[in-house]
């Protein structure tokens, strides 16, 4: 089994100098907690670009991931204030946030641009983590169309043109973004549990599915039969959340049958 995948997007919440001492907190309970050793789970954070140089160097000698919350869909030349996917790959990025609901809505990103980064982030090496997502309450079927389709084209192009390599999509339901909960655990699990079937058997670019949208402490136990990860906003703002998850990372694989 893959190692649960648990990560947070720093957003803009944090100074440069509160993310320093948020990474060496994180990185600090990777380096001793049995989730971490014991290969059961992996950590990972997508600071703001100028943080990235800093959390890789405090965060990688730990096991930290570090990633990036976007990325430009080319990879050089005349195009003032991008941040290439080139240049995040050359610094020791190994993940990059494409598509999040806040990326559609406040800066226009079109599914067309979608597809782009996440082509881009493939084109160099960066595992993408393609936010999709539902835009209303609905029913879990209605929901597995909607975010199915996105999926698809996000990946069309990628497929089109015979690039590989790992894909994380993160489910994460637009009505359960800055909710004070996330969405119900039976939502969760029916969605997440198509969305595994539909992109883990893909030869080329197979695929992990994670929650987020409000996830936090607590939530682990009662969806971790059915998605491969957690991606954390500001319920992980305190590290020591972050420690309480991995506990329940730990806890749930003590339960499972040998």
């Amino acid at each position: 089994m893959a190692p649960v995948l648990v990560g947070s997007s720093l957003k803009t919440y944090f100074s440069h100098a509160r993310t320093r001492t948020w990474v060496e907190a994180v990185a600090g309970t990777a380096r001793t907690h049995p989730a971490i050793t014991g290969g059961l789970a992996e950590l990972f954070v997508m600071p703001q670009f100028p943080s990235i140089p800093a959390a890789l160097e405090l965060g990688l000698p730990s096991g930290l991931r570090v990633g990036a919350q976007d990325l430009g869909t080319e990879d050089e030349g005349a195009f003032t204030g991008e941040v290439s996917g080139r240049v995040l790959a050359e610094l020791g990025c190994t993940l990059v946030e494409v598509g999040h609901a806040e990326r559609r809505a406040m800066f226009g990103e079109t599914e067309e641009v979608v597809a782009a980064k996440t082509t881009a982030a493939l084109r160099n090496g960066l595992t993408p983590v393609l936010c999709v997502g539902e835009p209303q309450r609905g029913r879990p079927a209605e929901a597995v169309a909607e975010v199915l389709g996105q999926i698809d084209s996000a990946l069309a192009p990628a497929r089109e043109q015979g690039l590989e390599g790992p894909v994380v999509v993160a489910y994460e339901p637009v009505w359960a973004i800055g909710a004070p909960e996330p969405a119900g655990a039976d939502h969760i699990r029916s969605v997440a549990a198509a969305l595994r079937r539909s992109v883990a058997p893909d030869p080329m670019l197979p695929g992990r599915v994670i929650y987020g949208g409000s996830a936090g402490p607590g939530l682990w136990p009662t969806i971790a039969d059915s998605v491969d990860g957690m991606f954390l906003g500001r319920f992980a703002h305190d590290p020591a959340a972050v420690a309480r998850i991995l506990d329940e990372v730990l806890d749930v694989a003590d339960r499972e049958p040998r």
